[in-house]
């Protein structure tokens, strides 16, 4: 009997999903646990397992396409199972844009199709390749055959794209000036355009984007922002974690110290660690920090639950555990989830200081600049010291200004004093 496969709801926040990449076609065997297609969510593209053995029969929504959670993504059966009729109501149905159905009794796999054009995974030497990958590479005329991916599994991606260089050579013809009588006239210079190339590019925003600019639009223009800058000395925080990565199997970063840091001030000053609703404040007596990590298509954050009652070596593991599944497309919506705080680190670009939109529903974000070496004044002295900046942004429906700057002063006595973390 054929069961029909529907766009799963991966996320608590999830209405619709596009399919970015399908990793079966019909009439391939599908067992349990096997990966069908990656699913592009408001929060991340995630991998989507089969949870039914048999064979691919019916493909519902093609590559690159969105469609309403519960549309009809795929049917999956026994080889040779006539669903022409169950196929033929979903394209009047208009429930989900059929694309390709395998409908035979006679143990053969066809095809049939709408106007629209068949996915790359119908063809027999299949690419695999994100979708604006393909954009990309359309636009600037590549043949992504020509390409190699870096992907997961050979993936190819954007910037393997952006990166390919073609092996021909092209050759630009040089013209003589014109003369007249003998003379040179000159002649009105047009704009050069390499050959197969476009000015503008054109590319489809995916989920992730919709919802980055939906939130960060909402936060901005709902909660009324505020900002405090603090400088911060890191001497003795370098001594510390230097003192602390001797440890065998330990790597702890300056992030993760000023993690650690956020979540005791966090307890001190549970006023930061609030919420806002109509009727109410809703203060957190718990402290989940989000950690903002960027990835390919964007922007994700992952949440350290419980963070007040975790070691510094406990948040380094688990910071690197998350980012790594985040940057590999592997989070589940449940480890996105419950933050009530947000630390957003650009230092390690060398950004000196910057500010950051609240990430809703917490009432505060803290962006972390890079740590600088630079003349400072110390006992009346001038002398070389390392500085950081922290700039906290505050709801101030929920935060104070007296408020957020307690919350730094703290925060900054833990990292100019890391021993005091540790009482």
């Amino acid at each position: 009997m054929a069961t029909r496969i529907t766009m799963p709801r991966l996320s608590d926040t999830m209405t619709e999903g596009t399919v970015a990449t399908w990793l079966k076609k019909v009439g391939d065997e599908v067992k349990e646990g096997d990966i069908l297609a990656e699913i592009e969510t408001d929060k991340a593209t995630m991998e989507f397992e089969s949870f039914n053995a048999g064979t691919l029969l019916f493909i519902g929504i093609n590559e690159g396409q969105s469609a309403p959670v519960d549309s009809v993504l795929a049917i999956i059966g026994p080889a040779g199972t006539d669903i022409t009729g169950i196929a033929e109501n979903y394209k009047k149905g208009g429930s989900a844009p059929a694309l390709d159905a395998a409908a035979t009794s006679k143990s053969e796999v066809s095809t049939t199709s709408s106007n629209s054009q068949l996915p790359a995974s119908n063809s027999s030497d299949r690419i695999f390749a994100s979708p604006l990958a393909k954009q990309i590479a359309a636009s600037k005329g590549i043949n992504l055959s020509q390409v190699k991916g870096t992907g997961e599994n050979g993936r190819i991606t954007k910037s393997d794209v952006e990166n390919f260089t073609s092996s021909a050579s092209v050759s630009t013809p040089v013209t003589q000036p014109q003369t007249i009588n003998n003379e040179p006239q000159t002649t009105t210079a047009k704009p050069f355009v390499p050959a197969g190339e476009t000015l503008t590019e054109v590319v489809k925003n995916s989920q992730m984007r919709k919802t980055i600019a939906i939130r960060l639009s909402e936060s901005i223009f709902t909660a009324p922002h505020f900002y405090l800058t603090i400088e911060v000395a890191m001497d003795e925080a370098m001594k510390s974690r230097a003192t602390i990565n001797t440890i065998p199997d330990t790597k702890v970063s300056f992030n993760d110290m000023v993690i650690k840091a956020c979540a005791m001030a966090l307890k001190r000053h549970p006023k930061v660690n609030t919420q806002w609703q109509a009727d109410a404040i809703i203060i957190n007596h718990h402290v989940n920090i989000g950690v903002a990590v960027a990835v390919e298509d964007g922007l994700v954050v992952p949440v350290l639950k419980f963070t007040d009652q975790m070691t510094l070596t406990q948040i380094g593991s688990s910071v690197k555990d998350l980012a790594g599944k985040a940057k590999s497309k592997k989070l589940q919506p449940a480890e996105m989830e419950g933050s009530t705080f947000t630390v957003s680190n650009l230092g390690m670009f060398g950004i000196q200081s910057f500010t950051s939109i609240i990430n809703q529903p917490n009432s505060a974000i803290l962006s972390v600049g890079a740590i600088e070496e630079k003349p400072v004044v110390r006992n009346g002295q001038i002398v070389v010291g390392n500085t950081m900046m922290l700039t906290l942004a505050c709801d101030h429906r929920t935060v104070d200004g007296a408020t957020g700057a307690q919350f730094l002063q703290t925060l900054r006595q833990y990292l100019e004093n890391p021993v005091t973390m540790l009482a």
